[in-house]
């Protein structure tokens, strides 16, 4: 059986009120509204072990890092100084070289001389391309902070065929095609005597 509540009366309502407004809490408590947000954010989980790997927030790598571009790329940005088609052919390996020099195993200082003397014998001799063999490098433990390229006659070679004595007699340098030596030999131009 449903007990059905009967509407207050205007007298009633207004003694209600009375009685409302006179009446006072025991203790003050908070009213909590649907609107009121926390005071302080809520804590993020604190990454467990497992959950972190090294570098996951860093900014990914740009091509502007790197501050010296690859061999390769500073040999291709040169401007061609000889003849076009003359380059072409000795960049896919069709121009047999006059004479070649292999710098395996030299030091630096037992290269740099060694080079000269060829590049300057050769220029003397009326050749025009010679090729020259540094070799990639020693695969080697990297264990500073900063990283070494490998192949230290290879990224000095173009340094020394620009610089004097050799910078006169050079005209072209150009990475040697597979069948010459591929990424460790170096097509060289020479100019006219």
């Amino acid at each position: 059986m449903t007990h059905r509540r009967r509407p207050l009366s205007p007298e009633e309502r207004e003694l209600w009120s009375r009685v409302a407004a006179s009446a006072r809490p025991i203790r003050a408590i908070p009213a909590k509204t649907a609107e009121a947000a926390p005071k302080t954010p809520p804590k993020k989980p604190r990454p467990t072990p497992a959950d972190f790997h090294i570098g996951q927030t860093a900014r990914p790598l740009t091509a502007a890092h790197d501050l010296v571009p690859a061999l390769e790329e500073r040999l291709a940005a040169q401007p061609v100084r000889m003849d076009r088609r003359t380059h072409q052919l000795m960049l896919r390996g069709k121009v047999k070289p006059e004479a070649r020099i292999d710098l395996h195993g030299m030091t630096v200082a037992e290269a740099h001389p060694e080079l000269i003397r060829f590049i300057l014998n050769a220029q003397g001799a009326g050749k025009r391309m010679v090729l020259v063999i540094t070799g990639k490098g020693k695969v080697k433990d990297d264990h500073g902070p900063i990283p070494q390229r490998m192949g230290v006659l290879r990224h000095q070679l173009p340094n020394w065929l620009s610089q004097p004595p050799l910078g006169a007699a050079v005209l072209q340098v150009a990475p040697a095609h597979l069948k010459h030596g591929g990424g460790g030999a170096f097509y060289v131009y020479l100019r006219r005597g």
